[in-house]
């Protein structure tokens, strides 16, 4: 039995429960970075940064860095359907940022909204879904 708050309103069509996906924000602060987000089937989702920019290689290509280990404490999210083959899903990390990024099932394009008490950003980018 999970120890987490269930979400109000919570409700089963969820395309991500179960799924591992990554999504590349190219713009705001994290443009360039990949992120590996695993929906678990109880509703948690664990998260890290499999590909970000840390230099410059010498032929001017972005380098990747290496992944970063899975977010340790599982993070309640909630996914809503808001049009045919588009969702958004929310979650608040353990940073205490909360994320909502809308997903465009068919042509696998997304924005996303971040915030904490003190920032605020609109990202743009794309996702696949891996398993």
């Amino acid at each position: 039995m999970s120890t987490l708050p269930r979400a109000t309103g919570e409700r089963t069509e969820d395309p991500l429960r179960g799924k591992t996906v990554r999504w590349t924000f190219e713009d705001g602060p994290t443009a360039g970075t990949t992120f590996e987000h695993r929906f678990s089937p109880d509703g948690t989702v664990e998260y890290r940064a499999v590909g970000a920019a840390s230099g410059t290689s010498t032929q001017g290509q972005r380098k990747p860095a290496a992944a970063a280990p899975l977010e340790r404490k599982p993070t309640r999210y909630v996914t809503r359907k808001a049009a045919p083959d588009v969702f958004a899903v929310s979650y608040l990390a353990a940073s205490g940022y909360t994320l909502t990024v809308v997903l465009n099932f068919t042509d696998h394009r997304m924005v996303g909204f971040a915030s904490n008490d003190k920032e605020w950003f609109v990202q743009q980018g794309s996702f696949e879904i891996v398993d």
